[in-house]
């Protein structure tokens, strides 16, 4: 008898290839068969007209710190998500020594946009080096498997204390030492290393993450570490624009280690055809089996405008600032008064710097994100032409549309990935073979992004309600999402829903399935806030063979485990 039976769904297996109808059964953790008509089983879950696919491998999170305290790592597990990789972009909590643990979170506040006040509540220390860190979240309760990654900055500052904060030249002797530490991280289960290069990360405001001028050699020298020890990915967040010149050296260090080489790729309004020449590499990378890969969005990074978000075009507005801090209620009482509305609008903001006044007043790519969010609108719909058809200035759209829903409306600013104002060249990206579906965030981008539903968009949007360009087929996007995101991490144990894979599951209703509009809670430690994005259409979610989730509701099954290094089928 089996342990359960997933009887009579439309089977999506992972590989790309047709889906079928059949039974899928699963014994001790693993599926056991995945076609035809299973034997009796001690639970059933009944799956007519139902999808089957394994879970999703979210490979780009940053879930550092609520690991600690957090074992569903929502939203994640809410869009189905059994796997999850973070300590990405070069940031993360180990390897630290005590007195740098708040400089540590303040790092990550202000790179990730995650309140330090939250991560001083939740996160309890008891660890200083990164292999104490793997064996804190080993010990930790987990609905679903979580792997990390050690990064560069916590590294820098670890070896070479303030003279890392302060971007000093490593000497030969701190390579020496990073790279001892780098190693023993690998060694310990760590599935990679991490780094930032781009201006974007900033902390305490004008200050860049250790790591962010880092030397090619001292690049090379930590990367090669992998190369060494058999196993991890390198994964770098750079400056979009200039992601050509970082081409080669990408090139020549996944040329080197044998292994992959990931590198976030955006387009940009600032150079918006870049994307075109780093295909050109990746066309070559991939004739010449060399594992470089872009790790790409399924959709444009969406900055969220709202009374309750950390950035909108109102921030800086001294007769705002004034108001900022108030309860909800009592905050739009004032905004709704006709006086304190005349004086906002007609102020000076305060200071801005160069990308913020371009996010405020580029209208054109300013919209309504709605109940039922439409992350590829039409630009007839921007809030320029809403000022154009009404004669009424954008500003004072944006004003009164974001008091729209009680005052909790929200609108899009897609910032990323729509200098085209619509996303075919994502169509294109995502079948490429050296890209890889990621930057999702998940767990960051607390007061501004909720790009965490990507999983539940890429479902959605692109196999069945894109209307502005081809779709993509169902099998190539549960393939993008399982066996494509676990191999670039070595986790060749699960993304397949064939027997003796893990039985890592989702159980989706094809026809509901959709993601709302984003939302402000107040449910991290110490009443901190964050924006959440929920789903319909997940009727369960196994981990193990074990059900996490059924019918949106946590079931209280916690067969999550810390993923250390890569993973063999047989592991």
């Amino acid at each position: 008898m089996h342990d359960l039976v997933i009887r009579g769904g439309t089977i999506v297996d992972g590989s790309g290839q047709p889906r079928h109808t059949g039974d899928l059964a699963i014994d001790g953790g693993r599926v056991v068969q995945a076609e035809g008509k299973a034997g009796a089983a001690r639970r059933e879950i009944r799956a007519d007209g139902c999808l089957v696919a394994p879970g999703w491998v979210d490979i780009h999170t940053h879930y550092d710190g609520q690991a600690t305290w957090d074992p569903y790592l929502s939203p994640s597990t809410w869009h189905g998500v059994t796997t999850a990789i973070m300590g990405n972009c070069g940031v993360g909590f180990a390897p630290v020594k005590p007195d740098r643990r708040d400089w540590l979170i303040k790092v990550m506040e202000g790179v990730e946009d995650i309140p330090g006040s939250v991560l001083s509540e939740g996160i309890q220390w008891d660890w200083e080096t990164f292999p104490e860190y793997l064996d804190a979240l080993d010990r930790r309760p987990k609905a679903l498997d979580v792997g990390a990654q050690i990064p560069h900055s916590a590294v820098r500052a670890y070896v070479m204390g303030e003279r890392a904060i302060h971007h000093d030249e490593a000497s030969p002797a701190d390579l020496i030492a990073m790279r001892e530490v780098v190693r023993e991280a690998l060694l310990a289960g760590a599935v990679g290393f991490s780094t930032s290069r781009t201006f974007l990360h900033k902390y305490d405001d004008r200050k860049y993450p250790p790591g962010t001028f880092a030397t090619g050699e001292e690049i090379t020298a930590l990367g090669s570490v992998m190369g060494e020890v058999g196993h991890g990915v390198f994964q770098m967040t750079a400056n979009h624009p200039a992601m050509e010149g970082e081409m080669p050296w990408l090139e020549q260090l996944a040329r080197h280690n044998r292994l992959p080489v990931l590198f976030n790729l955006q387009q940009t309004d600032a150079a918006p055809d870049v994307w075109k020449q780093i295909v050109l590499n990746l066309d070559r990378a991939h004739q010449e089996g060399v594992p470089l890969l872009a790790g790409i969005s399924g959709r444009p990074l969406g900055i969220l405008f709202s009374w309750q978000s950390s950035l909108h075009p109102f921030i800086a507005h001294p007769s705002y600032q004034a108001l900022h801090a108030l309860p909800l209620p009592e905050k739009l009482a004032r905004l709704r008064d006709p006086e304190t509305r005349r004086r906002i609008m007609n102020e000076q903001r305060g200071l801005l710097d160069r990308r913020a006044e371009t996010l405020f007043s580029s209208f054109h790519k300013i919209y309504r994100l709605g109940s039922d969010p439409d992350y590829e609108p039409l630009p007839e719909e921007s809030v320029a032409a809403m000022a154009r058809r009404s004669g009424r200035p954008p500003l004072e759209l944006v004003y009164d549309l974001m008091l729209e829903n009680d005052g909790q409306a929200i609108l899009y600013y897609p910032s990323f990935n729509y200098s085209y104002e619509n996303l075919d060249h994502l169509h294109q990206l995502m079948q490429h073979p050296n890209t890889v579906n990621s930057l999702s965030d998940g767990g960051a981008h607390c007061g501004y992004i909720c790009d965490v539903s990507m999983p539940t968009f890429m479902l959605s949007h692109w196999t069945r309600d894109r209307r502005r360009g081809p779709l993509l087929d169902l099998e190539h996007v549960v393939k993008r999402q399982t066996r494509d995101t676990a191999s670039v991490y070595g986790l060749l144990d699960r993304g397949l829903l064939r027997p003796g894979y893990k039985a890592d599951v989702n159980v989706i209703d094809p026809g509901a399935v959709k993601v709302h509009c984003p939302e402000m809670v107040f449910d991290l430690p110490g009443g901190g806030r964050r924006l959440i994005q929920r789903a319909d259409g997940y009727l369960a979610t196994l981990v193990d063979g074990l059900p996490i989730f059924e019918d949106g509701a946590a079931t209280g099954e916690l067969p999550g485990k810390l993923l250390r290094g890569a993973r063999r089928q047989d592991a």
